[in-house]
């Protein structure tokens, strides 16, 4: 019995670690290190170097005019502001109407053939000229002040890539914001304290910047390409920085149907990127780096969705030992904790399809679908099934 006890209590702690435990540690590492470091960072406008704005796009017909004025919009010097677009594969109209900006210096780089995301940004890396390039998606829209926030933090020669923060766009017609938005703002705060302490754990798709010259060519079947990218800067030495300031919006996923979509396949390439960043688990090489890795990442891919369910189970028989009438002993109360958890999970999935809005039962749900989908990615892992194409979970109108 007591190696039931221990097992079950060391299971809660590495999911208690995974989700909640890091960010306490972090904070009190973060505030730890400000004693003995105060810096603050302001906006250096005389550091000002050219930059690629570059967009892997696929079939984004309806957002093309929408994100050339955006990317237009800049507060940082237009002639300084070259856009590229790689619109391999498209086959809606989106490089005829990017043919359009010409006459604004707007290149566009087209293949009919579609290579997934990675593949697009492989190929027109080769193209870009500028020591920086900014990668964002086609559908998301950036924050006026985002190039120049970004930018001046190359200034520091440690700097080798940036993430910058996604933002989602709240409305009452989005089923999953109140869950997706919760999770992101979490993890937006998350990325702060990493980067103060030393190094985010990965960049961010919708919006993120290397050095041109550290930019690595990725595997053609890479599926978190901003996650391999960003990380293996950081393995060379460099670090990755974050400004909440420097942001990317766009809608939240349509429903949590379609955001499980978009949570298997990222569940998928976590368990691929571990594989590759294999290097990266050795702390005797990396340090700290390692250390915020596998506590934010390694363990919410591997450990922390397999201990959930044994959790349950060891919890079950613990609680049948010691009666389950017996309220006064801690493992009755978990496992009718647990019990009430679940079941708010199952009513947030009842009321979504039922397009019922009780924003409080999504937390739950959202939390069980994030593990059930890891478990649904490592399969496709498994079996290879996980294209590199990426297919857009549907969002908020």
């Amino acid at each position: 019995m007591i190696y039931l006890e221990i097992t079950f209590w060391a299971l809660l702690f590495i999911v208690f670690y995974a989700y909640v435990g890091y960010g306490i540690l972090l904070f009190f590492m973060v505030r730890l290190k400000r004693i003995f470091s105060n810096k603050k960072r302001d906006i250096d406008e005389d550091y000002e170097p050219d930059v690629t704005l570059f967009v892997a796009a696929y079939n984004e017909k309806d957002y093309v005019d929408a994100k050339v004025k955006n990317s237009s919009e800049m507060l940082y010097p237009k002639e300084k502001i070259h856009q590229l677009w790689v619109t391999d594969g498209s086959d809606d109209g989106t490089p005829d109407i990017l043919k359009g900006y010409k006459d604004q210096g707007i290149e566009v780089y087209h293949e009919d053939a579609r290579g997934g995301k990675i593949g697009a940004m492989n190929r027109g890396v080769k193209f870009v000229k500028t020591p920086i390039i900014i990668f964002s998606d086609g559908n998301t829209m950036l924050g006026k002040e985002s190039v120049q926030r970004i930018v001046n933090m190359f200034k520091d020669p440690k700097v080798g890539c940036v993430s910058g923060e996604k933002r989602i766009y709240s409305k009452d017609s989005d089923a999953a914001v109140g869950s997706e938005g919760i999770y992101w703002k979490y993890e937006s705060t998350l990325k702060k304290w990493d980067a103060e302490l030393y190094s985010v754990v990965g960049a961010a798709g919708e919006l993120f910047a290397v050095r041109t010259e550290l930019f690595q060519e990725v595997e053609k079947d890479t599926l978190l390409d901003d996650f391999i990218v960003s990380l293996r800067i950081a393995m060379q030495g460099y670090t990755i920085q974050y400004d909440p300031e420097a942001y990317a919006i766009e809608s939240a996923s349509a429903n949590v149907k379609e955001e499980l979509k978009r949570k298997i396949r990222i569940a998928a390439g976590g368990i691929q990127s571990i594989v590759r960043l294999s290097p990266l688990l050795n702390p005797f090489k990396y340090g700290i780096l390692t250390f915020q890795y596998i506590s934010h990442r390694v363990l919410r891919w591997t450990l922390a969705p397999v201990a959930l369910p044994l959790i349950f189970l060891t919890n079950l028989f613990l609680a049948y030992n010691t009666g389950f009438d017996n309220f006064t002993n801690i493992y009755t109360l978990i496992f009718y904790a647990q019990i009430l958890f679940y079941c708010a999970s199952l009513l947030g999935w009842y009321f979504e399809n039922k397009k019922i809005k009780v924003k409080i039962l999504f937390i739950p749900y959202y939390f069980f679908v994030m593990n059930y989908a890891v478990f649904l990615g490592f399969r496709r892992y498994l079996k290879g099934q996980q294209s590199v194409n990426w297919e857009r979970a549907k969002r908020g109108s």
